[in-house]
Parts: C-alpha cells; sequence; structure tokens
C-alpha cells in the first residue's frame, strides 16, 4: 500500500489512520485488540490517540485509549509496525476543578512521561498540540516540544484544532527562533462539515507542506449510510451530536452519497472517504470502527476511485 507523508516530518502513513477515541469508551479492551489486529494485518499503519480519551466516561479518568493502544503493542510485539500519534493540552485534572485548555512547559513535560508509560514506548511519532490555549505563548509550548525532539521522546509535532491564524504565527515562530515546526494539522473535515477546514486553514497548509489528517471524517457516523433520519439516532452514543443534521442541506448530501456509492458499487462510507482523500492536502483521514466487519469496511474506500463526475456531484450536494 502506498504510503503518504506526513508533512515534511519523514514520516510516512497509510491513507487511512484509525482514532483510537473508541478504546475504553464504546468498545473494551478485547475487542480494541482485535481490531487493531485487524487494522495492521490489512496493511495499515497508524494510530491516533490522545492523553484525555476517554475521560468524558463515567468511572473514566483518561488514558484509557493510550493504556489500550500500549498494552496492545507490548503484547502483540507491534511497535516496529506502526506510528503512535497522541495529543497533549486536553484537561485531565491537572489544573483541579479549572478545565481549562494547558500547552505550557510544565504540563508538556508532565504529561509526555505519562503518555509514553501508557503507551509502553520510548517514543511518540506524532505528539500534538490537541486545542488552543490562549494563557501560554505558543513560543512556551514550541520550545517544550522542541526539547522533547531532542530528548528523542518525540519524533514530530502537529496541530490540532487551531485557526489558520493560530498555525501561521506557530510556523513563523517556529522559524525565526529555530524550533521545530508543527508538520501536521488535524481539523474536523468531512463532505458534511467543510467550513470547519476549507478556506484560509486550507491554503496554509497546502502553501506550507502541512500534513492534513482530518478527524470526524464520517461526521460521527452521520456518512456512513446507516442513519436515514433523526429517528434512527435513538439509543446511540453520538446521537445528541447528529440530531440537528437532518435538514435540508444534510439530506440532500446523503441522498447524494448513496447515489455515487450506488454507483460505484460502494457503500456511503466508502464513497464518503474516496471524496475526502481527493482534497487539496488531505493526507489520511482518521476512522474508526468499533467491530471488525465495520473496519473492513470502511477501509475498502482506498481501492474506490470516484470519476470526476462523481467527485463534483458530491462537491455540489455538500455546498453551503
Amino acid at each position: 500500500m502506498q504510503k503518504r507523508p506526513l508533512g515534511r516530518s519523514g514520516l510516512e502513513t497509510a491513507p487511512l489512520i484509525f482514532g483510537g477515541n473508541v478504546f475504553g469508551w464504546t468498545i473494551d479492551r478485547e475487542r480494541s485488540f482485535a481490531i487493531l489486529d485487524a487494522f495492521v494485518d490489512a496493511g495499515f499503519n497508524a494510530i491516533d490517540t490522545a492523553d484525555a480519551y476517554s475521560r468524558w466516561v463515567p468511572g473514566n479518568v483518561g488514558g484509557e485509549s493510550e493504556t489500550i493502544i500500549g498494552d496492545w503493542l507490548t503484547a502483540r510485539g507491534r511497535r516496529d509496525d506502526v506510528l503512535i500519534l497522541t495529543k497533549v493540552g486536553s484537561p485531565m485534572g491537572q489544573n483541579g476543578e479549572d478545565d481549562r485548555y494547558d500547552l505550557s512547559s510544565g504540563w508538556i513535560e508532565r504529561a509526555v512521561e505519562d503518555s509514553l508509560r501508557r503507551l509502553q514506548t520510548d517514543v511518540i511519532d506524532l505528539y500534538q498540540s490537541h486545542w488552543p490555549d490562549d494563557r501560554t505563548p505558543q513560543e512556551e509550548t514550541l520550545r517544550a516540544f522542541e526539547n522533547l525532539i531532542r530528548a528523542g521522546k518525540v519524533r514530530a509535532i502537529g496541530v490540532s484544532n487551531h485557526t489558520a491564524e493560530a498555525t501561521a504565527e506557530a510556523l513563523a515562530i517556529s522559524e525565526r527562533e529555530g524550533l521545530a515546526r508543527y508538520q501536521t494539522l488535524q481539523p474536523h473535515y468531512n463532505l458534511y462539515s467543510r467550513k470547519t477546514f476549507e478556506g484560509p486553514l486550507q491554503d496554509l497548509a497546502v502553501e506550507r507542506g502541512l500534513g492534513v489528517i482530518p478527524y470526524f471524517s464520517l461526521e460521527a457516523g452521520f456518512l456512513s449510510g446507516k442513519y436515514r433520519s433523526a429517528e434512527d439516532l435513538r439509543g446511540t452514543a453520538r446521537g445528541g451530536m447528529l440530531s440537528d443534521h437532518f435538514d435540508e442541506r444534510g439530506i440532500r448530501i446523503l441522498a447524494t452519497l448513496r447515489a455515487v456509492a450506488d454507483r460505484n458499487e460502494a457503500t456511503p462510507a466508502q464513497a464518503s472517504l474516496a471524496w475526502l482523500l481527493t482534497r487539496p492536502a488531505v493526507t489520511a483521514p482518521i476512522v474508526s470502527a468499533t467491530s471488525r466487519e465495520q473496519l473492513k469496511d470502511t477501509l475498502k474506500a482506498v481501492e474506490l476511485t470516484l470519476s470526476a463526475h462523481d467527485l463534483a456531484e458530491l462537491t455540489e450536494a455538500s455546498e453551503g
């Protein structure tokens, strides 16, 4: 399988990255192991997570996803076969009741050790700023990352959920001060949510050679084809996130997606990901799954080549 470069980091990923937010949330350790086995056995090599996954689950404290991944790496002996992508900056209780985003040097130095321990590895391939921290100067954050790279604890750094202005400022600081630069960008981006990336942020990524790894690439399942109306969301883990998507535009997108998928003997999820893989600057969308069957279906997206007509139809249907 042809790999794609993660910016200018020297790291390369298969065209889809597995999103580990489901580990310790919607699937347990045993099923997580089975899905990771299937993902890597299919030729894919990058796993994305964050220290805060899945702190939102009652009874969890954060770090559950990293712990499961670390246990799998050790049990299977697959560390050299995969890239480990994780994030720092979400609240982990480090500031008491002040659940602010935290990219201070002190927290990064502490958090990276916790992540390395949970992941049972000596180095993180891609360490990402999860959310912007308006209380910490970006230069402080970048100097902390520079120190981690020099110490051999991190290979490359990336940024998630930052604006074009903040990302451009960070790149300028790195260049001016001779610090490690962000090599990747992780935005919320898909066929339904386009304004979250297209425009200045996309232009910056293209211009500066950032590798883009979109999350919510199937809009939390909205673009998977399993929901045809808001009624189908009842009782689902992400129902509250999607209830407002079934407006005129959302229904139009789903109808067009089904038509394109049918013409190509594919599923809506595959067609949606195939569209995303053609977008400027996109390196590898992040996908997830809660069963081996669902994963097998999703991964087939890399084998699907949509026609120019199909791509134009999807692009037009999702505008607005």
